[in-house]
């Protein structure tokens, strides 16, 4: 199964976007960044589709073009947004289509710095607190994921997506 989709879920600032380029790079594949193929589609990002009609409404949004890019894009690699994994009808399809799925493991404080230094509007994290209170509530669901890769701080995207590589890389071979 070389061609497995790899989905690299994980908590908003952990990194998923970047990491995800780093890797479908050195796999020589397609890049997809879920919130981006939202914008496009929707025309809005999912700051204001969140703002404008609320989580669920966005929710509904993420799901239907999350469907869409697992059916059309099957070798991709792909960074879902950081509450996709949550949603079980999220999970359902991406185990559906035999996806892999990986998540970055960043801890809250480095997740945190990444979203204030970022200008980026986040309306599920209006204050550290909120944040670090979504994080708490989202652990255990981000723990469903197959694979898990640990950051720290100093650690370059180059590692990360090497360690990926190599652990998706050692799953695919163990496949039947």
């Amino acid at each position: 199964m070389t061609d497995q989709q790899l989905i690299i879920v994980g908590f908003m600032g952990s990194g998923k976007t970047t990491v995800a380029r780093e890797v479908a790079r050195r796999l020589n594949r397609a890049v997809i960044d879920l919130d981006d193929f939202i914008t496009m589609s929707a025309g809005r990002s999912p700051a204001e589709i969140i703002q404008q009609d609320g989580e669920p409404s966005f929710r509904e949004i993420e799901t239907r073009v999350l469907d869409e890019v697992l059916r059309q894009n099957p070798a991709a690699i792909i960074a879902a947004g950081g509450g996709a994994w949550t949603i079980a009808e999220n999970r359902r399809l991406i185990s559906k289509v035999g996806a892999r799925t990986v998540w970055l493991d960043a801890p809250f404080e480095l997740c945190w710095k990444r979203i204030e230094s970022n200008e980026e509007t986040r309306p599920l994290a209006p204050s550290m607190e909120a944040a670090e209170q979504l994080y708490q509530n989202r652990c255990p669901v981000y723990e469903l994921a197959d694979l898990r890769i640990t950051i720290a701080e100093g650690e370059s995207v180059e590692e990360v997506a090497a360690k990926i590589v190599s652990l998706f890389t050692q799953s695919q071979n163990r496949e039947p």
